[in-house]
């Protein structure tokens, strides 16, 4: 049945498939040569087949996983540099018809406090995380026909592009609402949407039937190819992702990158991004519950192969992770996190209530934006603000155009050194603030081009001015 551009979930996702890539792998763990076959053609930047990226994953030889993660982390500066774009989540609603037995929001969950955004309310969200300096959002809302309806999404996305606030301008929104149609699709690509978020949750699809057992979302094949329809609408960001715990990693791995060969196949473009998150402790949800955990070295590894595998892609990790396996996977070929993130609705703009939580998750990661910040630039990262592709109309194919040819650097370095100085000149703390100039006037030695470094350092100069919003 498999077919990579087959529009029917299950065939670009055809399980006897995975099942034979997960033989294949385990039965060449052990493989010297037929590892450093793939680790070759890895190095080459052209990416990896399913197949070939799992007998990474499976990889048993401590020294073929030790130059999968030298390779892995030059690819990265190969394809997006020694930068980190910044980005938060904001929680719209938390109302949801559905019932995931993974997460909190479950229609059945009489715990939880129900809460979803004014607009007025969302303004006052908005500004306080402008006021962090914050560019870049993430919104988060549960599956609701009444509560949250498109209308809902459209009027909230209408309304933070449309919030100034002292220099705070959102400059890019990126939605994770649930799967939906290509006339709706189509309706927030009109709004002015970045990318289309949306996980898999698994790929297993026995096990995603049991775990959303009652609701829209139970329907497996309208949820696994709503990138299909949400191109056909005219997104042509999008973002994959899977929950790893809720099904074995391997199989996870397999089928994700199998999605991202069909989002190819069929569309010419893969996906914009990749997200990694792992199962965490909430409010009715206890992980220890799902046996499919992984511990903080498999994580890593599958990083490392997803790195290799989708050279092209950006790869998120969030606040659900740790600042000391943040720390571990960056170098991996991570080029997003979050920081300062609430995952409860209302979180940003008010202490959150402990009598009435409406978080999604526990977030492990609870630093302020300023302290992450000087913590990347410590760890010799570049922070990044930037939204000028999104805003250049360098989306879908022509971004990717760009990425692998390895282009994008001339336009993503300097961007990220002007959105850098942005933040320095209007949020962060002294320490924070003298560590980034050093650090910038470090970069601008590293713009190749003499142009381009004279024409950065004038907007430089601009923004100490108090100008903004230069870019390449």
């Amino acid at each position: 049945m498999y077919d990579v551009a087959s529009p029917h979930a299950e065939e670009f996702i055809d399980h006897a498939e995975v099942m034979a890539t997960l033989d294949h792998a385990r039965a060449h763990a052990r493989d010297a040569a037929l590892l450093d076959e793939i680790l070759a053609r890895a190095a080459l930047r052209k990416g990896l087949t399913h197949r070939e990226a799992s007998v990474l994953l499976a990889c048993e030889l401590p020294e073929k996983t030790a130059e999968l993660y030298r390779l892995a982390h030059q690819i990265k500066l190969d394809f997006y540099g020694n930068r980190i774009v910044m980005f938060a989540p904001l929680y719209l609603s938390n109302y949801c018809v559905n019932s995931c037995v993974y997460c909190p929001y479950h229609a059945k969950n009489r715990h939880i406090a129900r809460k979803k955004l004014t607009q007025a309310e969302l303004r006052r969200e908005v500004i306080a995380l402008q006021d962090m300096g914050h560019k870049r959002l993430a919104l988060e809302a549960g599956e609701h026909p009444t509560q949250n309806p498109i209308e809902y999404i459209l009027e909230c996305i209408d309304t933070i592009y449309g919030i100034r606030h002292k220099n705070g301008a959102i400059r890019r929104v990126n939605v994770n609402i649930a799967a939906t149609t290509v006339e709706e699709y189509r309706l927030l690509r009109q709004a002015g949407i970045g990318t289309y978020i949306l996980f898999q949750e698994t790929y297993h699809k026995e096990s995603y039937e049991k775990l959303h057992p009652a609701g829209p979302k139970h329907d497996y094949a309208w949820h696994t190819e709503a990138m299909d329809r949400a191109m056909r609408g005219g997104i042509d960001d999008v973002g994959l992702g899977v929950l790893f715990g809720l099904e074995s990693y391997s199989y996870e791995f397999a089928a994700l990158l199998m999605h991202a060969e069909h989002l190819e196949a069929a569309f010419g473009v893969g996906p914009h991004t990749i997200s990694v998150p792992r199962i965490k402790r909430a409010d009715d949800i206890d992980p220890a519950a799902f046996a499919n955990g992984i511990d903080d070295e498999t994580f890593a590894r599958i990083c490392a192969c997803i790195r290799v595998a989708v050279p092209y892609t950006g790869m998120i990790i969030s606040t659900r992770e740790s600042q000391a396996v943040r720390e571990r996977v960056l170098p991996l070929g991570v080029s997003q996190i979050s920081g300062a993130s609430r995952t409860s609705v209302g979180g940003y703009d008010r202490p959150e209530d402990p009598e009435e939580n409406s978080a999604q998750f526990d977030v492990s990661d609870r630093r302020s934006l300023d302290e992450v910040v000087a913590w990347l630039m410590e760890q010799g990262h570049i922070p990044s603000f930037c939204t000028a592709c999104y805003r250049e109309g360098r989306t879908g194919d022509r971004f990717m155009a760009l990425c692998k040819s390895r282009q994008i650097l001339n336009c993503c370095h300097p961007n990220a050194l002007l959105t850098l100085a942005e933040y320095l000149e209007d949020y962060a703390a002294p320490g924070t603030r003298e560590l980034g100039r050093r650090l910038i006037e470090r970069e601008l030695t590293r713009i190749p081009g003499n142009k381009v470094r004279e024409r950065a350092r004038a907007y430089l100069e601009g923004i100490a001015r108090g100008e903004r919003d230069f870019r390449f």
